[in-house]
C-alpha cells in the first residue's frame, strides 16, 4: 500500500511533517485561503479534538455547512465557526469498502469517509497507524464524519505528535479571532 509520508527533514520531528501538509494546501488542490482573482476567501481547516465537534453545534448559513464548536483554553467561552478541520488520530479499523476509516483521538472516536479520493497517493491505511486528516465535516452526532481531502501518516513519530497534539490544537484555537 502506498504511503504518503513527510520527506523533509527537521530538526524538530514533529514539524517536517507538519510543514509538509501546510504545503500541500496549494491552489492546485483548490485550497487556497487566500483571494485569487476575485473568488471568495475559503476558510483554513481548524485543528479540532473529536469530543469538540461532538459538542458542536449545526449552524447553517445560506445553505453553507458549518458548525459553531467551544473553543480550548482561556477563552473556551467564546464559539469557532467551522467547516473544515485538521484531526489527528490511531486508525481503529479499516471498513470494508476500504473508503471509510474509523480513528481515534484522545477524547473519543471520529470517522472519515472518501479515503480514496485523496490526491497524491493513499495513506497508509492500516490500524494502528496514526494519521493526520484535513477534511470537511459531515455530521457532529452520534460521532463526527468528515470527508476527507488530505492524508498523512504520522506514524513514525506518532509518540510526540500524540503528546503535541492538544496542545497545537488549544495554541491555534487561542490565537484565532
Amino acid at each position: 500500500m502506498l504511503c504518503h509520508t513527510s520527506g523533509m527533514q527537521s530538526d524538530i520531528p514533529w514539524l517536517s511533517a507538519k510543514s509538509e501538509f501546510r504545503a500541500q494546501f496549494s491552489l492546485a488542490d483548490g485550497m487556497d485561503f487566500g483571494q485569487v482573482s476575485g473568488e471568495k476567501k475559503k476558510s483554513p481547516p481548524i485543528k479540532v479534538l473529536s469530543s469538540q465537534l461532538r459538542e458542536g453545534k449545526d449552524n447553517r448559513l445560506n445553505g453553507k455547512l458549518e458548525f459553531n464548536i467551544k473553543r480550548l483554553g482561556q477563552r473556551e467561552n467564546t464559539a469557532l465557526v467551522v467547516s473544515v478541520v485538521w484531526m489527528q488520530g490511531t486508525i481503529l479499523e479499516v471498513r470494508s469498502d476500504h473508503n471509510t476509516v474509523l480513528l481515534l483521538d484522545e477524547t473519543g472516536t471520529f470517522v472519515v469517509n472518501g479515503v480514496n479520493n485523496i490526491p497524491k497517493g493513499n495513506p497508509c491505511l492500516l490500524q494502528g497507524n496514526y494519521v493526520m486528516v484535513m477534511g470537511m465535516i459531515q455530521a457532529l452526532s452520534p460521532e463526527p464524519v468528515l470527508r476527507a481531502v488530505k492524508m498523512a501518516d504520522l506514524s513514525e513519530r506518532a509518540a510526540i505528535h500524540r503528546r503535541m497534539w492538544k496542545f497545537e490544537v488549544e495554541d491555534l484555537q487561542q490565537t484565532l479571532t
